[in-house]
């Protein structure tokens, strides 16, 4: 085999791969959003059709079917420009090392007692909450656009965030690390029809955020006290302070690497 066959080969492999990974991607988003679901079914309605005119012959069919075909492309960017939009800042979002990764274990479980400590405080209370935890996206846009706070994780200071006299109360935190660094932040509900009606903006403002970025968006119900977390697109109802407590130190844990360095420093010392 000579190094121009192999040379070609890979262009092929490369093609094949870049062309499942752009499948996987749309086909992972497809599911979170109902404006992509309703795309596609028109898309498959239109090849049905197409395929059908060309099979019976119809030609006045075919024809519009045509001039549908040929302005589509057109069409879809000007309607499905947020998504494109967003689906491009997705993309642009994406780091190597979320800062939550950095974290010392002693320290991820500290500031993990802080988040459940006013949690469970604010549900006894009744006080409405949102909570969102950055991971490997970054949240910088909406960090932008909410109040700076820039402090330690403490858990009298989220409680007083989402206090209801505080003008900050109907926006979300945002967390990056051990820092809660804004506080009324705003984000973009979810149009998923999974969701039930009977709950309100602060789930869908969750599942939103979660959808767009891989962060983990904790409630505190403010009718009903009951806790959820909205993660990947999902929204996981009514959980116990300790079921939330463990799927934060899952989701949050660091890194192997850090966690080596910890083990190597250990042994230093001795």
């Amino acid at each position: 085999m000579t190094i121009e066959t192999i040379i070609e080969l890979s262009k092929k492999i490369l093609d094949v791969m870049l062309v499942w990974a752009l499948l996987y991607y749309v086909l992972k988003n497809l599911r979170k959003n109902v404006k992509m679901i309703m795309l596609f079914k028109g898309i498959v309605i239109i090849v049905v059709t197409k395929v059908l005119s060309d099979l019976l012959n119809l030609v006045t069919i075919g024809y519009l079917i045509d001039y549908v075909i040929e302005w589509a492309p057109l069409a879809l960017i000007v309607i499905f420009q947020p998504e494109i939009r967003d689906a491009l800042e997705h993309l642009g979002r994406a780091k190597l090392l979320g800062k939550h990764k950095t974290l010392t274990l002693s320290e991820l479980e500290r500031s993990v007692y802080e988040i459940t400590s006013s949690v469970d405080y604010m549900r006894k209370l009744r006080i409405g909450a949102l909570i969102v935890i950055e991971r490997d996206n970054s949240l910088a846009n909406y960090v932008e656009k909410a109040q700076k706070v820039y402090a330690d994780i403490s858990g009298p200071l989220l409680s007083s965030i989402f206090y209801t006299n505080n003008p900050l109360h109907d926006g979300g935190v945002i967390i990056q690390g051990d820092k809660i660094v804004c506080a009324g932040a705003v984000f973009p509900t979810s149009d998923s029809m999974a969701i039930s009606k009977r709950l309100g903006t602060r789930h869908r403002a969750a599942l939103g955020i979660s959808e767009r970025s891989d962060c983990i968006a904790l409630i505190v119900s403010e009718e009903t006290g009951r806790i959820s977390i909205a993660m990947d697109g999902q929204l996981i109802y009514n959980l116990s302070l300790d079921e939330v407590r463990i799927r934060l130190l899952e989701a949050l844990a660091p890194s192997q690497k850090i966690l080596d360095n910890v083990k190597e420093g250990t042994l230093d010392e001795n």
